[in-house]
């Protein structure tokens, strides 16, 4: 029989919780230990510092009782998770105030997002300006406050009582929403509080640095149907800095907008009468030319052949490569003559098809089959923004028909193609993220083992590495995302490589292998650009409509000083045109400083004036966009520079 000191020991040792430190050491705990406990175990300096745990991969608060073994990280607010973190917090107190401020107002949802935080409202009379100012002055006050965040655990039945009291009824439809057998949980802060899964930051005194920025309008779940929100968005950082930095962002992006810009230089505009539709202007259409023309010889050049594939096709098709049941929602469909349609919102099975007519041998493969797809998705209009995001696009699509073995040559030669297409656009670097397969899914396990693990390999061989992405797939197999950044840091997610075991089974692709057997190819789905008009867009505003001189869609503008002059200026102009320089001429009787003036805001980077003396000597007076100085130059050594700075890349290096 055992004393009662063995029992208690026996008893202290069943309650003990092992926690797993980053460095692979490990802290006993006799109760279950809160994320605090564990940082204080591990030093004061990091107690200080810590805003939440990470628990066997999940973010937790520091307060909540860790109840068995796990691997514990602490975090700290300089570290990546933390950011999440604050704007969720800021989110609460934004809400807060608002109540405080405004009586009556109810609250709905406020998550962080990638930019910061939002909250949407309900409340008849529009928020102002002035309004977002008091809030911003009351948010402050409850920041130094330093009010600490409380998890409450509560019975469906007690929150529902809390919030029928305060008449939220938002929150009440919130309630009914929540999967049984999820705990409810409701977050305190200084007397107010939200239905809230968390996790939250120990206090209102580590948000650190906030601003709010723009009242925009929402809809309750989305629906038109349903009542209309008002939604704050805010930012927030650690530090003040990271905050002015940010701002400043957001202050280049205005004055760098392709909206804007596109209207200043006539390239396209955008009509409600077509939404998610581009319509070029000469000028516009011209800069996608040279996009596309450049493409298209990069391509010819590593040995794809370029198809064209029709945009209306017929229900069963789409219904056989598994696109209907997964993409159903975003394809644009019609009924003609008792038959279902649907315009194309990819190129992939139209691809399939072109491989399947007649006998493909393996010594065909691989087979680099390109197309600049037009296709068309319903993306809601909410969402349509310029020419970066749209119903109506072209892809720089293309599929390459492999064996398996042939998967990592053909990977790290596209990566390569990839990399120096987009150091001609002037992006020197870009980052690549590993997106896996997703919850939904077509395709076997055991496929998409095999699928992750071959495009892991071609990643090695390719030199790339790259960051995880959980579950961002496509459906058909996992992909690689090339992110650029642009000249004011922003990130841009272009190109794309696919690999997919799946389409070519459900669409019996098949080539004759060595043994005289078929043989299913694997397809790599591959994009450099993305969208075309995306790409554009993100040219636009990278180089502030800047654009270089091989893309710009006017190269160079003869201005005359002078009327007796014209003669020259139609001479200076044709020679220009005759060697491939795209030149307008510009006789109006303006002044030069005003023409100067109005060339430079429509960003063309040559402005090659010519007066009295420029006419007497054969001479020019060039000018380059942003600089207030200007260079005599005799005509053929202008023609040569214009030329020589005019030339796409690609064909300069073959020169």
């Amino acid at each position: 029989m055992q004393t009662a000191v063995e029992l208690r020991e026996a008893a202290a040792c069943a309650r003990e919780v092992a926690i797993t430190l980053p460095d692979g050491s490990t802290l006993a705990f006799d109760h279950p230990p809160t994320g605090r406990e564990i940082a204080e175990a591990i030093g004061p300096a990091l107690a200080r510092e810590a805003v939440a745990v990470i628990v066997d991969g999940e973010l937790r608060d520091l307060d909540r009782p860790i109840e068995k073994d796990a691997r514990v990280r602490v975090v700290r607010i300089e570290d990546p998770e933390a950011l999440e973190l604050i704007r969720h917090d800021c989110a609460h107190v934004m809400a807060q105030a608002v109540q405080e401020l405004f009586p009556g107002t109810q609250v709905t949802i406020g998550p962080p997002i990638e930019t910061g935080f939002y909250y949407d409202f309900y409340r008849e009379e529009p928020f102002s300006t002035d309004d977002l100012a008091r809030i911003e002055a009351r948010m402050a006050e409850i920041v130094a406050a330093d009010v600490p965040f409380r998890r409450e655990e509560v019975s469906r039945e007690e929150a529902r009582r809390r919030f029928a009291a305060l008449g939220e009824r938002f929150k009440l439809e919130i309630l009914d929403a929540i999967p049984e057998g999820e705990p409810v949980t409701i977050y305190h802060q200084d007397g107010w509080f939200d239905l809230c899964r968390g996790p939250h930051g120990p206090s209102t005194g580590k948000i650190g640095a906030f601003k709010l920025l723009k009242v925009a309008g929402a809809y309750w779940r989305g629906d038109p149907r349903r009542p209309q929100l008002q939604r704050i968005y805010g930012t927030a950082f650690p530090t003040k800095a990271q905050l002015d930095a940010y701002l400043h962002q957001l202050e280049e992006a205005e004055r760098r907008d392709h909206r804007r810009l596109g209207r200043e230089m006539d390239l396209f505009h955008v009509q409600e009468e077509a939404p998610g539709s581009v319509f070029w202007h000469p000028k516009g259409w011209t800069l996608w030319r040279q996009v596309e023309d450049y493409v298209r010889r990069r391509l010819s050049a590593a040995g794809y052949v370029e198809v064209r594939t029709p945009q209306l096709v017929d229900r069963s098709l789409w219904e056989r490569s598994g696109h209907w049941e997964k993409f159903r929602a975003h394809m644009f469909t019609l009924e003609a003559e008792e038959r279902s349609f649907a315009l194309k919102p990819m190129n992939c099975p139209c691809h399939v098809q072109i491989f399947n007519q007649g006998i493909k041998s393996y010594r065909d493969l691989p087979l680099r089959m390109a197309e600049f797809g037009s296709c068309h998705r319903n993306e809601p209009s909410g969402a349509l923004h310029g020419i970066m995001r749209v119903r109506a696009f072209t892809q720089d699509d293309a599929h390459i028909f492999c064996t398996p073995e042939q998967i990592t040559s053909e990977s790290v030669a596209f990566v390569d193609l990839l990399r120096s297409v987009y150091a001609d656009f002037g992006f020197p670097s870009f980052k690549v993220r590993f997106a896996d397969r997703p919850p939904v899914r077509a395709g076997s396990d055991e496929v998409w083992d095999q699928a992750e693990r071959a495009l892991e390999e071609a990643c090695a061989a390719a030199g790339v590495e790259f960051e995880l992405n959980p579950g961002e797939g496509a459906f058909y197999g996992p992909k690689l995302e090339f992110v650029l950044e642009d000249a004011i840091g922003r990130a841009w997610q272009c190109g794309t490589l696919q690999v997919d075991f799946v389409l070519p089974e459900r669409l019996d692709a098949s080539y004759i292998g060595p043994d005289g057997a078929k043989h299913r190819p694997v397809m790599l789905h591959r994009a450099i650009l993305g969208s075309l008009e995306r790409f554009i867009g993100i040219l636009i505003e990278h180089y502030a409509g800047k654009l270089p001189v091989w893309l710009a869609p006017v190269q160079a503008v003869v201005a005359t000083i002078t009327n007796e002059v014209d003669d020259w200026a139609r001479e200076v102009h044709a020679r220009l045109a005759a060697a491939g320089v795209r030149a307008e001429l510009d006789l109006r009787p303006d002044k030069i400083s005003y023409k100067v003036r109005e060339h430079s805001l429509a960003k063309v980077p040559f402005i090659l004036a010519v007066g009295a003396r420029e006419k007497a000597q054969g001479t020019v007076a060039l000018r380059r966009l942003g600089s207030r100085e200007q260079e005599i130059l005799a005509l053929d050594a202008a023609l040569a520079l214009c030329l020589r700075e005019s030339t796409p890349p690609d064909l300069a290096r073959a020169r």
